[in-house]
């Protein structure tokens, strides 16, 4: 009776013991290992509602590393670690004392501790947001983990700006690794030994509100918000879906990711950068990064001229034994250059690009090729360079070198630097002969003083109104002033030119790039030798200089990496002037309508893709939703790499009044105005969905969607070149119809690329354009889902025939008006299924149909 009356109170005791073991807080004079908690997984703090618990914890289950560790109970996902660069035994303990928090191993010497506190510990306390707080008598935080965050955040923590997150080495390895999250006065990027590798504002999905210095990020149920300092604006926004519980990691593959959870299942919300090979290691220091099937796979290989090492499959050395890799020297030794009869240089091949090119500016200019090379060859710490032949630019590779990745467009030579064990070999002997081509060796001393990389100055905004509020002051401001009293700065404008400044950087307005509607566009080059290409407003109405101030405000706000950058504007001696990036390929219809070499297919769908994001930012990233009214071909320009930036956008009020009274039901060009403008409905954002689509078609083809060819010639070939020859007449768009009913897709793709692409490829972007110019406004896709469409993220939409077959009436009225303008001659036509031409009938120019407009843009050239 004794004995069971004794196992009766032990067992009460256990159980009492058992309730207890899981508090909310815990107090002075407390220790915790994980061999004490064992039964509960280390744990001895828990939030409130159970979501969080505090541990000696183990990630992966592994027995060699132990944490002091913030757990999400139900995934059992770390959200915080104390001694992630100390890890401890099993024996290892957590001591919570008078003095504060710390970390000590088996043998008691201590791993990791809080600061120095001024008042005496009174409690530790884990809140239901996964916080943990060092509270003191008066039940004041003295230290909280939220502020000294990991690798990862969770809702309701503030990461400040200048804040870093930084990658674990693995899942159960929490060591401090390479790759970086930094949240920055105007952006969240992901760095690699202090380079850059990716923006969160390049991200598609992800929308700048202004440019206003970003304060904190926080992160909730919707999405991710970056405030300003005050947390009273937006500055930068992604929406997600609503979720109940969700993370967001900097992981051990050098990718932000953004998850969520319902319950132990994981689901990925965001990542960033989605394709692996911008990472800069993922193939390891000098290995080569290929797509694979998926953007989210990758091939590594070692580049032409080098080899794996046996030991480690991540490391490219070079094939040649004569060669060895050099080692970076350290800072002290940065004024000793190595001798560069020792060096030599390995030429990457073809297409071969380096992640930070994207985000750094050259460290020289205006050089070619050997001084380049001469320039690496005496600093110790540069390890090799890319050279770009169109600029002269010189980016080197110092201290490290992390992959590259194959880019098919990019416009950059790499060179990896080598010490020769040999006397034979030097920068241009027989052996170097294959690492620089003969044409590179001509050619690049020609352009040693061509400065075309720009740099975009990011604006730092502190104007505290919202958008709106914004551009009424400008408004209200400007009707109050004489001309000249223009010569303002407004905090939230872009920068301010003078005239006199303008006038030196185009060289008194010299070399003329540009005409159109709005007045003429010249070349010129800013003190800081970056070329800009600056726009002569000349047609302003009576309401221009209101309409000059808010177009200035609306444009200067917004920021993509697929439209050009408003860098400026002058306002001084009745001249208007706005002072753009200069985009040193031109625009996308002088590259893809020209004699020059075709672009590659890559090309085209990285073009196709980028004006897509350009319209989906101002369509649903913008404070309010711009519609372009005017894509095409040459309002697409390209800059380095093919990169696509859209132009004029938010430049209609500029017209005169005049001039836009031509313009009530329509804006645009002929080829790509949607059928609203011509039925005076309403138009939307879907009217530029429209336009892209026939811009998409054109990009497939390489060829005017409107177009003539010798009926003896085949459809590539422009009637130009065929002098008396009779002429076809080609309305594209019913063409690409026609063969998408016959699954003939290889018809229409450009015939220089005849064997390069696939059916399938072809299929895919006349599918979306064919979706995209539908008669029915509501019928479009928006240009997210298009953007969805081309990534591969968003099936493929359903092509409804029944609502193209007034394309069939387009390309009649297209035939009949092309055949009445040839002077009176008929013309042999192309009939068309369905077009009902009589062959030799006179064609009434009375008819209000879409092809009897003007074939002069209405808009004027841009």
């Amino acid at each position: 009776m004794m004995d069971l009356s004794l196992i009766f109170l032990l067992s009460l005791h256990l159980s009492l013991a058992s309730a207890a073991l899981f508090p909310e807080f815990i107090y002075p004079n407390f220790t915790a290992t994980h061999l004490k908690f064992i039964d509960s997984s280390g744990a001895f703090l828990v939030s409130p509602n159970g979501t969080f618990k505090a541990a000696m914890f183990n990630p992966g289950a592994q027995q060699l590393r132990f944490y002091f560790c913030v757990v999400h109970a139900a995934s059992n996902a770390v959200t915080w670690s104390a001694n992630r660069d100390a890890p401890v035994s099993k024996s290892g303990s957590m001591m919570l004392t008078g003095n504060g928090l710390a970390v000590a191993d088996e043998h008691g010497s201590i791993k990791w501790s809080t600061p120095d506190f001024r008042s005496p510990v009174s409690a530790l306390q884990l809140t239901e947001t996964g916080n943990l707080v060092v509270l003191d008598q008066f039940n004041t935080s003295m230290w909280e983990s939220f502020s000294s965050p990991t690798d990862t955040i969770v809702m309701g923590q503030r990461l400040s700006m200048g804040t870093t997150l930084s990658s674990s080495v693995s899942a159960d390895d929490l060591l401090t690794g390479g790759y970086k999250f930094v949240l920055t006065a105007s952006d969240a990027v992901l760095h690699w030994r202090n380079l850059t590798y990716w923006k969160m504002s390049m991200d598609v999905s992800v929308y700048v509100n202004s440019f206003a210095t970003i304060g904190f990020l926080e992160m909730n149920q919707s999405g991710v918000y970056l405030f300003d300092h005050n947390g009273s604006s937006v500055v930068v926004r992604l929406n997600l879906p609503e979720t109940g519980f969700r993370l967001a990691r900097i992981d051990q593959s050098g990718q932000f990711s953004i998850l969520s959870y319902s319950g132990a299942t994981r689901k990925q919300d965001f990542v960033m950068p989605v394709e692996k090979c911008r990472v800069p290691v993922v193939c390891g220091t000098n290995g080569l990064c290929s797509r694979g099937a998926s953007a989210d796979s990758t091939v590594c290989t070692c580049p032409t001229g080098f080899r794996a090492t046996p030991n480690n499959p991540n490391f490219c050395v070079p094939s040649d034994s004569a060669y060895s890799l050099p080692v970076s020297c350290s800072q002290s030794e940065r004024s000793e250059s190595l001798n560069s009869s020792n060096s030599n240089y390995l030429q990457l091949g073809h297409g071969v690009d380096y992640f930070a090119n994207e985000f750094v500016a050259p460290q020289n200019y205006g050089v070619d090729v050997s001084q380049c090379r001469n320039l690496c060859s005496q600093d110790c710490s540069c390890l090799g360079f890319f050279f770009e032949n169109s600029s002269g630019s010189c980016y080197r590779l110092e201290d490290a070198v992390g992959s590259v990745m194959m880019r098919a467009s990019s416009s950059r030579v790499g060179f990896i630097k080598v010490v020769v064990h040999s006397a034979t070999s030097g920068f241009g002997s027989s052996d170097d002969e294959e690492g620089l081509p003969l044409v590179a060796v001509v050619l690049l001393p020609t352009s040693g003083l061509l400065v075309l990389f720009v740099i975009g100055i990011l604006l730092c905004r502190k104007y505290k109104q919202n958008d709106v509020e914004f551009v009424n002051s400008l408004k209200n401001y400007s009707k109050s002033m004489s001309f000249d009293d223009l010569e303002f700065s407004i905090p939230g404008l872009p920068l301010r030119f003078d005239y006199e400044e303008i006038e030196r950087a185009t060289k008194n307005f010299k070399t003329t790039i540009g005409t159109g509607g709005f007045g003429t566009v010249y070349k010129g080059m800013l003190k800081d030798k970056s070329l800009v290409a600056v726009k002569r407003i000349t047609n302003l109405g009576v309401r221009g200089k209101s309409d000059f101030c808010t177009e200035i405000g609306v444009i200067g706000s917004i920021h993509h990496l697929n439209l050009v950058k408003l860098r400026g504007y002058c306002a001084q001696r009745r001249q208007w002037l706005l002072v753009y990036e200069y985009m040193n390929r031109g625009s996308l219809d002088k590259t893809l309508f020209g004699n020059g070499p075709p672009l590659e297919w890559e090309e085209r769908v990285e073009i196709a893709l980028g004006a897509a994001r350009g319209l989906a930012y101002l369509h649903s990233g913008c404070e309010h939703k711009i519609i372009h009214c005017d894509v095409k071909p040459e309002n697409i320009l390209l800059h380095d790499q093919n990169q696509a930036k859209l132009s004029d956008f938010g430049l209609a009020k500029l017209l005169s009044r005049e001039d836009s009274s031509l313009f009530t039901t329509m804006r645009g060009t002929r080829g790509y105005l949607a059928p609203e403008w011509l039925t005076s409905s309403t138009v939307s954002d879907k009217t530029d969905v429209y336009s892209y689509g026939m811009v998409l078609l054109e990009i497939v083809s390489g060829r005017k969607n409107c177009m003539t060819r010798a009926r003896s010639h085949s459809l590539d070939e422009d009637s130009s070149s065929q002098g008396t020859a009779p002429c076809e007449f080609v309305y594209f768009p019913l063409y690409a119809l026609e063969m998408h009913e016959q699954g003939r897709y290889s018809e229409l793709v450009d015939p220089r690329l005849v064997g390069r692409v696939t059916s399938q490829d072809v299929e895919k972007l006349v599918r979306v354009a064919l979706c995209c110019v539908q008669e029915e406004p509501g019928l479009r896709p928006s240009m997210t889902s298009v953007v969805g469409m081309l990534e591969g993220k968003t099936p493929l939409g359903a092509v409804a025939i029944e609502a193209l077959n007034f394309l069939r009436f387009y390309g009649r009225r297209f035939v009949e008006s092309s055949v009445a303008a040839e002077s009176g001659g008929l013309s042999d036509v192309m009939v068309f299924p369905g077009a009902n031409v009589s062959h030799g009938s006179n064609v009434s120019m009375s008819t209000a149909a879409f092809s009897f407009i003007s074939s002069q843009n209405i808009s004027g050239p841009r």
